[in-house]
């Protein structure tokens, strides 16, 4: 039988493991091509501190916005080929990105595995529904009311997403629902898919260190 005095002990030891097993989901990765360099560093259990330099100023307001909703602290530096597009940039930054989640979310024990946002702008509204299940999907049904946001080609966010979740190896349905202004609904793609992040990479408590899945394995 454990006596009065090491109870606390044994509390204090359980949260200094649970404290240091929340502190390690952080991750770095770098790409290197012949078309780009990226370096990308993700703490999952941030505050939403962006540091952001791509290349892309659209770009690096939208990754500003998954960092901020998603209470992700995001490092990501890149130089590409964008004197020919922004493409390469684009979707390699999404490749590194997912690589990245996925290093730092580890074996995804106790964590809620879902998560979903509805977001509004104005008259746009986007929802964004995630699952971490190790198996990369997208469907992505947006409908821009222009192609491009000032120098930015909307077509580059499909490929920034399928850059993702083939890496992160994440199922992912991206709807934009109404929106007039094509920056509108970017964002709010954006904003929903932060706070879908930070939803289902939280901890739940009940699920203690659990697997979230009846496979045992994700």
């Amino acid at each position: 039988m454990l006596s009065t005095f090491e109870y606390p002990i044994i509390a204090l030891f359980l949260m200094t493991v649970r404290v240091s097993a929340m502190a390690d989901r952080q991750a770095t990765v770098t790409r290197d091509t012949l078309e780009t360099r990226i370096l990308v560093e993700i703490n999952l259990d941030g505050s939403g501190r962006a540091d952001l330099d791509t290349g892309v100023p659209f770009l690096d307001h939208m990754l500003d916005q998954i960092a901020r909703h998603g209470l992700i602290d995001m490092k990501i530096k890149a130089s590409g080929d964008c004197h020919i597009d922004d493409h390469h940039t684009v979707e390699d930054i999404g490749i590194t990105l997912g690589q990245a989640v996925d290093k730092a979310v580890g074996a995804k024990r106790g964590i809620y595995r879902y998560g979903h946002a509805y977001v509004p702008l104005d008259e746009a509204l986007s929802r964004v529904v995630i699952d971490f299940s190790g198996r990369p999907g997208l469907v992505m049904n947006c409908s821009f009311t222009r192609p491009r946001v000032g120098n930015f080609d909307v077509d580059l966010f499909s490929e920034f997403f399928h850059g993702f979740v083939n890496h992160a190896r994440v199922t992912l349905h991206l709807d934009n629902l109404r929106g007039a202004n094509t920056h509108h609904q970017a964002e709010t793609l954006f904003k929903a898919f932060g706070r879908a992040l930070r939803m289902a990479l939280s901890r739940d408590q009940r699920m203690a260190d659990a697997m979230p899945s009846t496979k045992g394995s994700l």
